[in-house]
Order: structure tokens, then sequence, then C-alpha cells
């Protein structure tokens, strides 16, 4: 995989993975496009003051930085699993400018242990936020049912890598999910709410992040109710 760091429109970094033409973040702006989809429309949506989130697709890091920077800014407790299949190297790491684009004195301390924790060990990053980082493919991931609260779905996109977003991993996920837990992602294809639908959730569009109409919310609820929606 070739990776080049690039500077997306609201200042801050992503990762262009030249083989593909495809890039880790919106080019309209990394910050941007998770603040709106994984911290207004996810992590804002969840109503307790303790829960735990899974992330599918940690790739920089940066949806995990800015979550952790919220639990403590809202004093919320947060259990945060990261599966990655292809862990970024030292040197890409240190090129990324999240540390210093972000408006929080917190910000390189918490973006400096994210990324120093080992992989498959859970550790504290700040007084409210927990981290354990998987290496695993998401076809090869095993979860425990009634895990999580909230799951972020930050893959490649639908063309590049459509069996990512398939009913089976879709399935795994909704498994994993506790009652009334939810699933937000940055896509809205028919195809992915179709398979959302076969694994049994309810799916709802919302307005997307600067530069894409859509994306979508799913709610864990009965196969029968969702088939239905």
């Amino acid at each position: 995989m070739k990776r080049k760091i690039i500077i997306t429109s609201d200042g801050s970094s992503s990762i262009l993975m030249e083989d593909m033409d495809e890039t880790y973040h919106s080019v309209h702006g990394a910050v941007q496009e998770a603040n709106h989809v994984y911290l207004k429309e996810g992590l804002h949506q969840i109503s307790k003051r303790q829960f735990s989130i899974l992330e599918m697709g940690f790739g920089t890091g940066l949806n995990t930085l800015l979550t952790a920077l919220e639990a403590e800014k809202l004093q919320l407790s947060i259990q945060y699993h990261a599966v990655e299949g292809f862990p970024l190297t030292a040197e890409e790491i240190q090129l990324l400018n999240y540390p210093v684009q972000l408006d929080d004195p917190n910000a390189i301390r918490d973006f400096t242990r994210i990324h120093q924790t080992d992989w498959e060990v859970e550790m504290p990053i700040n007084s409210c936020f927990s981290l354990k980082k998987v290496r695993s493919l998401f076809e090869e991931l095993q979860l425990l049912p009634q895990s999580y609260d909230l799951i972020y779905f930050d893959a490649f996109g639908y063309p590049y890598q459509p069996e990512l977003w398939s009913e089976e991993i879709f399935i795994k996920m909704y498994e994993s999910l506790k009652p009334n837990g939810i699933l937000v992602t940055y896509a809205c294809r028919g195809a992915i709410k179709q398979n959302m639908r076969a694994a049994g959730f309810k799916v709802e569009r919302l307005a997307g992040p600067p530069g894409k109409r859509q994306m979508i919310r799913a709610h864990k609820i009965s196969k029968e109710t969702a088939l239905n929606s």
C-alpha cells in the first residue's frame, strides 16, 4: 500500500492511498467530517454518562483523539476499542498535524498516548477515556455480543472495498451492540442501507458533513422492524 500524507480543506491531515486514489477522510476537511459524523451524530446522541464505543477503522487515530478530548471535556466515562488491519508507521504518525491543528491544550498529550499505547492492551488515555487498539481485518474480527453502545464505522469507501460493507459485517456489528445501540458512518449508498436493514438495523439518513449530502445513523432494533422501515 502506497500512502501519502495530505492536507484537507480545513487544514487538517489525512492520508491518500495512492494505489486506490482513496483518502482516509473527506478532502473537504478531516476534522470537520469526524466532528460531524462521529461526535455530533454519534457520541452526542448517547444519553449515558458511562458507555463503550467500537471504532471500525482506527486509521490515523483522529476519531479516537476527538472522542478522548470530548470525553474529558464533558466528564464522560468511555471505554473505546479501535480496530485496524494496517496500522500507520511511526514516521507517518509524526507527519499528522492534529495535535497542533486542534484548539485543545490536551491534544498533544492524548495524541501521543493514543499512538504510543501498545496494541491489544487496554490503557487509560486521560481520566475519562480508556483505549484498546485491536489489530485485525474486519472479516476476521471476533466481537462479543451486546458489548457496545456506539459504533463508528469508518471503512474505506464502498467502491474500493465493498466487502467491508457487506450484510455479514453489519450482522457482526449489530450483534455486538447493546439494545438500542447505534452505528454511525459517513456513507449513504443504497446497497449499504440495504445490507444494514438485512442485518437488523433501522436506517436513518441525516445531513452529511461539508462536501457530502447525506450520511447514515443506524439503530439496533428487531430485524422484522428494520426490514419494514
